[in-house]
């Protein structure tokens, strides 16, 4: 009776904990780090659009990807779910905050908080709609001009030749660096690395990671917009 008992009050445990402040918390940043591994991972991915042989090496690259349809379902469906979780319990949180103070300030005046603490609650929801255009246009076609399967390189090329998704990816990722300024800083603080003697280390690491990762995949549109890259491509 105890071990068949043992589960129903780990998963008791586990719904108790997500229902307090620290615990939503918690998930924020375990999910915060799943997803910025993958932005690390996703970005020096789509990098390889600057490699002389750039055309063959994102064909390898999306072949690697596509080896195991299984998994890489298995992969998508995993962030997909951490995406979701985190947007709704970074909402939760933010209602959470509200009801605390449910009377607005007269006169707010940011003192300690950073522009891009005070954009976190609306920035996670825009990345969410962005996520969901991006998938439709580089992964499926369904939104693309001109998709070819399994072909990356022509796909980004002729895809961002079209100024308004070249300007709504800039706009999501300008987004993106500025939530993950933050949200890296936070996510050491809740696991509780946010200690004076390393205050300064890890948000040098924070901004810095953030801005190389954003400006890193804006690079790209304007590459294309420019002609820098794709002018093989008819």
């Amino acid at each position: 009776m105890a071990t068949a008992t043992a589960p129903t009050s780990k998963l008791h445990q586990s719904l108790t904990l997500y229902q307090s402040t620290i615990g939503k918390k918690y998930v924020v940043a375990i999910t915060g780090a799943v997803l910025f591994a993958f932005t690390i991972g996703h970005m020096l991915g789509n990098l390889q659009i600057y490699l002389p042989n750039a055309e063959e090496a994102l064909m390898a690259y999306a072949k690697l990807l596509h080896a195991s349809d299984e998994l890489l379902w298995a992969v998508r469906i995993s962030l997909l779910i951490c995406f979701v979780l985190h947007v709704a319990t970074i909402a939760q949180l933010y209602n959470i905050n509200r009801a605390a103070r449910p009377q607005a300030y007269v006169k707010k005046t940011p003192t300690i908080s950073s522009f891009a603490s005070r954009t976190m609650y609306f920035s996670g929801p825009i990345l969410f709609f962005f996520v969901l255009y991006h998938l439709s246009h580089l992964t499926t076609g369904a939104t693309h001009p001109n998709f070819v399967e399994m072909n990356p390189y022509h796909n980004l090329v002729a895809g961002f030749r079209q100024p308004l998704a070249s300007l709504f990816y800039i706009i999501a990722m300008s987004m993106l660096g500025l939530h993950l300024t933050h949200g890296v800083w936070s996510m050491f603080q809740t696991v509780g690395l946010g200690h004076p003697r390393y205050r300064a280390i890890l948000r040098s690491f924070a901004t810095t990671a953030a801005a190389v990762i954003s400006l890193g995949n804006i690079s790209i549109p304007v590459c294309v917009l420019l002609g820098i890259i794709g002018k093989d491509l008819v």
